[in-house]
């Protein structure tokens, strides 16, 4: 039979566990580092890996692989500096700025920005070729010469418009080299020319591969009838929460978006790796990239992985 008083007994003694559980629970953690947490040792890997490594970053920034004495000099560095993400850094910021003169390619840096260059007029342009562009500009600044000796001057002035958009396509090379112009400019020149309007005829086509180009998507209805307003109609629409009027605002708006930066995250991914960046790759890049427009330190960031370096299948 249980009395009152054991009951009571009992019941204290529950509660006396239970606040030591609970005293116990409370107590703060001890952070344990172990081996895992620890910078990956790249002792042991084979030199044929970081020559492959090399030889990648030569062809995909430059367009061509190394010269032998650029090999030997770029693996002894590498290997020196235990393959270390710092000296990864180091070689691609080399390739991608180095103005120090380089027989055949000037200097890495006018390389990587050609090598740019036509792989956004592949994206683009289905890989036009500079000679095709300069005989676009030719077409376009006689047509404005013989519109305006004829006194067309609606003529003139939408020939002299057509030549400006082809220079400044042609011109989109130099300038972003130069710092003079963003990525974001030089894709909205990509699309904003009579060369990108003979490719994609009609506006129908036009607004359909500008965002499968950019975005990787065609657009839903609402975003291709505010796109339609601005491109068919000079009409004043919203896309994206921005307003546009023309064919230029609506491009500035579509280069210039979340999605158009994450489309250009997802390019480099697709160029660099072959496969698309997951959910939290292209979070954290698009988010840097948003805030900076800094081409060359998103694309670093994959160049200097080890996916890409061919090392993941080094670590254990």
């Amino acid at each position: 039979m249980v009395t009152r008083e054991t009951y009571r007994t009992s019941l204290h003694q529950l509660i006396a566990i239970g606040l030591l559980v609970a005293s116990s629970s409370c107590k703060k953690e001890e952070v344990v580092v172990r081996p895992d947490n620890q910078a990956p040792d790249y002792e042991g890997v084979p030199t044929v890996v970081v020559q492959n490594y090399v030889n990648r970053l030569f062809i995909d920034l430059l367009g061509r692989e190394p010269l032998d004495v650029e090999m030997n000099a770029e693996v002894s560095a590498l290997e020196g500096a235990g393959l270390s993400g710092g000296s990864r850094d180091a070689l691609v910021n080399k390739l991608m700025t180095s103005t120090a003169f380089v027989e055949g390619d000037s200097s890495y840096k006018n390389a990587y920005y050609q090598r740019q260059y036509e792989g956004f007029k592949a994206r683009f342009l289905e890989g036009v070729s500079d000679e095709v562009i300069d005989g676009y500009i030719g077409n376009a600044a006689q047509a404005a010469l013989a519109d305006s000796l004829s006194g067309n001057a609606q003529g003139a002035s939408e020939s002299n418009s057509a030549l400006q958009k082809l220079l400044r396509l042609k011109n989109s090379r130099t300038q972003f080299r130069d710092g003079l112009i963003n990525v974001n400019e030089v894709v909205k020149r990509m699309m904003l020319n009579d060369v990108y309007d003979e490719i994609n005829m009609n506006t129908f086509n036009f607004l359909n591969a500008s965002f499968d180009n950019l975005l990787f998507r065609y657009p839903t209805d609402a975003e291709f009838n505010a796109g339609y307003a601005m491109v068919e109609n000079n009409a004043s629409a919203i896309l994206f929460g921005q307003s546009g009027q023309n064919k230029g605002g609506y491009l500035d708006i579509l280069s210039n978006s979340a999605e158009g930066h994450e489309g250009l995250v997802r390019l480099s991914y697709r160029t660099f790796l072959g496969r698309e960046p997951s959910t939290h790759e292209a979070y954290t890049l698009t988010t840097a990239f948003r805030a900076d427009h800094d081409l060359q330190r998103m694309q670093r960031k994959i160049l200097t992985s080890d996916e890409y370096a061919g090392l993941s299948n080094n670590q254990q």
